[in-house]
């Protein structure tokens, strides 16, 4: 649990506006990127993770985790699966 509601709120409303570490933002816009423009990813993008320090195993792990939920999300629209009702709730408010 993150018990920084200034944090949590920036991160729900717009990451890039976020009070964040470099490395956390190298990390939300490499799954952004991946999430929202797959075809766009490049080997560069991969280098900027590396000079934020991550090593190959978190990059993988960065990698299958977006993809992992890009995959689930596909899986339950294409099927019409609806959300439980404590999902719908305002996190925020």
């Amino acid at each position: 649990m993150i018990d920084d509601d200034k944090l949590v709120d920036g991160l729900l409303t717009d990451y890039r506006k976020a009070s964040l570490t470099s490395a956390d933002r190298a990390m939300l816009d490499y799954s952004a990127k991946l999430t929202l423009t797959p075809w766009e990813m490049e080997e560069s993008d991969v280098e900027v993770l590396r000079k934020e320090g991550f090593n190959d195993t978190a990059i993988l792990d960065i990698n299958q985790v977006t993809s992992y939920y890009a995959f689930v999300n596909r899986l339950a629209d294409g099927l019409g699966v609806e959300l439980e009702g404590s999902w719908r709730e305002d996190p925020v408010g």
